[in-house]
């Protein structure tokens, strides 16, 4: 489908600086731009590409001003990150739904299926699970007994969700992704590491968003949960007992202990790694690589290992840099001082 750009102005509520006749059929980056592509401006960094890009429509921040002449028609928007992402949303949204229920996928009899759902081949949904209404559970999925989703809801290939774990509405689980194995709970014995039986589950509360081959762990007693708009890059470990608070988002690689609570709105880097039973305040940012072993205030910004606060780790950077320096200095010094010593003798 094509849109011009005064269609698509329109429906971000945005401004057209050029032709508001030119047409789109489909998106692009921009320092790839092709005719009849829309692409976006968010990053300063890149600014210097839409002077040259050759795509036919771009986004841009309300506040933009170019330097120089620029070929593309524009579209102010508040956020032209956000108004990219409601584009793609849409045109996401436009495409062909897969329906029906394919006849090798195994169903059992006391399971139930809302309206509208989609059920791939050879996907296996056990006894009295419900499943809710316009959900997506793509081909070789594995949902066990007792588990409830709610509506909206999509499962990718492969993902396996075990027995009576919860997942709410708009939920999306990546391919690959484990609910609700169990957590690592051994108890040292005679020389050995007896099993402890993990009876709890797995909660995923509406809006959450789960990578691919991200895995999260039952609880011992209870429920790990996950609370509302959460969302988890690919190859993510949640250990037994979590609880991530609502809206915050971890990127790749971060690997959280077992009965750790983590505040809602934080934001943590890749391959951030978290202690057991601690608590992360709300709102905190976490940099890439970081190790916590110690609780965390609210609206901290921390980075290290052992995470410090960010500009603490920053100074503390420089100095490491100049260590060598400040040794062969501390020598010379030392040497001086054993000299003095001597002369005065």
């Amino acid at each position: 489908m094509e849109f011009t750009a005064q269609q698509i102005a329109d429906f971000l509520k945005g401004d057209v600086v050029g032709d508001p006749t030119t047409k789109v059929h489909d998106f692009s980056k921009i320092e790839e731009g092709l005719p009849g592509t829309i692409t976006f401006l968010a990053n300063p960094k890149y600014e210097h590409f839409i002077y040259h890009t050759r795509a036919s429509i771009v986004l841009v921040n309300q506040d933009f001003f170019p330097v120089s002449a620029v070929e593309p028609t524009l579209i102010k928007v508040p956020n032209a990150y956000a108004s990219l992402a409601t584009l793609l949303n849409l045109s996401e949204q436009s495409k062909t739904r897969k329906n029906g229920v394919d006849a090798s996928a195994f169903i059992a009899g006391t399971a139930t299926l809302g309206e509208d759902c989609y059920v791939g081949a050879f996907a296996y949904i056990g006894k009295n699970t419900a499943i809710g209404k316009n959900c997506m559970i793509y081909p070789h999925a594995y949902i066990g007994d007792h588990v409830g989703i709610g509506d909206n809801t999509i499962v990718y290939p492969h993902v396996t969700i075990y027995d009576g774990c919860v997942i709410g509405n708009n939920c999306i689980i990546h391919a690959g992704a484990v609910i609700g194995a169990d957590g690592f709970g051994f108890a040292p014995e005679n020389g050995e590491y007896k099993k402890i039986a993990q009876l709890g589950n797995v909660i995923l509360e509406d809006n959450v968003e789960i990578g691919a081959n991200t895995t999260i762990d039952r609880a011992v007693i209870g429920a790990t949960t996950i609370h509302k708009g959460v969302k988890l890059d690919n190859l993510i470990q949640i250990a037994h007992n979590v609880e991530i608070g609502k809206n915050t988002v971890m990127a790749s690689q971060v690997g959280i202990a077992g009965s750790t609570k983590i505040g809602s709105n934080c934001m943590l880097g890749g391959q951030v790694g978290i202690s057991g039973h601690l608590k992360v305040g709300d709102n905190t940012q976490i940099a890439a690589q970081s190790g916590v072993i110690s609780n965390v205030k609210t609206n901290s910004q921390i980075m290290g290992t052992p995470a410090i606060p960010i500009k603490k780790f920053m100074r503390s950077s420089i100095i490491i840099k100049k260590l060598p320096e400040i040794y062969l200095n501390l020598a010379q010094l030392q040497k001086d001082v054993e000299d003095l010593k001597k002369n005065k003798q």
